[in-house]
């Protein structure tokens, strides 16, 4: 969810900010400058440049300065300017630093612009419209949505005779991957274990969660439990060898022909098409009790400085960005699908892969299974990087499970409690 084109988080800090304006001044003949900063590739560079370009003629009084970084580079530049007290007057942002730069004093609060009118908090899908509130406060609106599912090799799985249903089981997921290994001659799983995101929707099934609003929502013996299965999964081949996927990346383990499946955000999916030969297709997340999949919907969205001198002009650029039926056509779901009914409506894709993306989400939000999203406290960025990494040394067999947990825990810990 924090990286588009998926990949672990950066664990960075943040001094106390310092003085500085946040923005650029105005000019004499009251057109004003405001700062835009966001993290991509140059495709998406080019379509938020075009979505400005329209904004641009809209206000003519309001210029928008951009810049955009690959994604480490971004959270490097951002931190540096933030702890100077000059952060972008708006910025790409996502749910695991809402906590973590607003306990910084880096975060304008919105609600004051939605409440003068200047920002619209209606017209969003399945209320994401509240997917940016921190304790009470606005901190960013979300520019799309997406959420956790199983992308699949739909030859390999069409071949191995399975078909994935909505409130299939972890067990019948688990005797799906093992058909797959009996009968292709691939694992039948990247493996799962590392993902933190999908480790959350297993923990939510059971009633728990990865965090709470301050720390670890989840005990030592629940993690041992996941790790310990997982590492005998690694070992007789249901999940993939880790000593081949690791040297194939960036390429899927899926598109390599290491695995069936293996567990992502829906809106990643176009990136199979892209670097495999097969056909790939989106399955449910697998359920403990046949229903509840603990799923939630979520994506980028927009924050903006909290020491920026043109708090209403940037929020008529937020509020554009977000509702503008043409942004919507331009951006497509290079962000996500889109979050407001305007810019979903306005862009309907005619792709097989943008088709399944938004019939997959429209089959969650049919079928009542989203719930609100697990809070996130400042650290959750150094938390999953912490899981990734010692998930993996796990699974390459460097540290023993009991050994990979206590770790987990004490880097955990402390990077809440810092």
């Amino acid at each position: 969810m924090l990286k588009v084109t998926g990949g672990s988080l950066v664990a960075l800090g943040l001094t106390a900010a310092g003085c500085g304006t946040g923005s650029d001044s105005g000019s004499g003949d009251g057109v004003v400058t405001i700062r835009y900063s966001w993290w991509g590739s140059e495709d998406r560079a080019k379509r938020i440049n075009q979505s400005i370009a329209l904004f641009e003629k809209k206000f003519p009084k309001i210029k928008v300065k951009t810049d955009f970084q690959p994604y480490a580079d971004f959270w490097k530049k951002f931190n540096t300017q933030a702890s100077g007290g000059n952060a972008p007057d708006v910025f790409q942002n996502a749910i695991g630093f809402l906590r973590k730069y607003d306990a910084k004093n880096v975060l304008l609060d919105l609600r004051e612009q939605a409440e003068a009118g200047h920002l619209r908090l209606e017209g969003f899908r399945a209320g994401l419209e509240k997917f940016g509130e921190v304790d009470g406060k606005l901190l960013g609106l979300p520019v799309g949505s997406n959420s956790m599912a199983l992308v699949v090799d739909q030859t390999v799985f069409a071949k191995a005779k399975v078909t994935p249903k909505p409130g299939w089981t972890w067990d019948e997921y688990h005797d799906a991957l093992a058909k797959i290994q009996e009968t292709q001659g691939r694992a039948g799983d990247s493996g799962p274990y590392g993902i933190m995101y999908l480790y959350d929707l297993y923990l939510r099934q059971q009633g728990k969660a990865f965090f709470t609003t301050s720390g670890l929502g989840f005990t030592e013996a629940d993690l041992t439990d996941w790790w310990t299965k997982a590492a005998a999964r690694v070992k007789s081949g249901v999940y993939a060898d880790p000593k081949k996927t690791i040297p194939a990346k960036p390429k899927s383990a899926v598109t390599a022909e290491l695995a069936g499946c293996e567990f992502t955000w829906d809106n990643f999916a176009v990136r199979y098409t892209a670097e495999g030969k097969s056909q790939y297709g989106l399955a449910p997340i697998p359920t403990t009790d046949g229903h509840k999949t603990g799923q939630y919907l979520g994506s980028l969205m927009l924050s903006a400085s909290k020491r920026t001198k043109h708090p209403e002009e940037v929020a008529q650029f937020i509020d554009f960005m977000v509702h503008d039926p043409e942004v919507g056509r331009i951006m497509g779901y290079d962000r996500g699908v889109p979050a407001t009914e305007a810019q979903y409506q306005a862009y309907v894709p005619s792709d097989p892969v943008g088709k399944q993306i938004a019939a997959y989400e429209k089959q969650l939000v049919e079928s009542r299974v989203l719930e609100p999203i697990t809070p996130h406290p400042a650290g959750a960025d150094v938390c999953e990087a912490a899981f990734m990494r010692l998930a993996e040394e796990m699974s390459l067999g460097k540290r023993p499970v009991a050994d990979a947990v206590k770790q987990y825990f004490t880097e955990a810990k402390t990077a809440l409690a810092s």
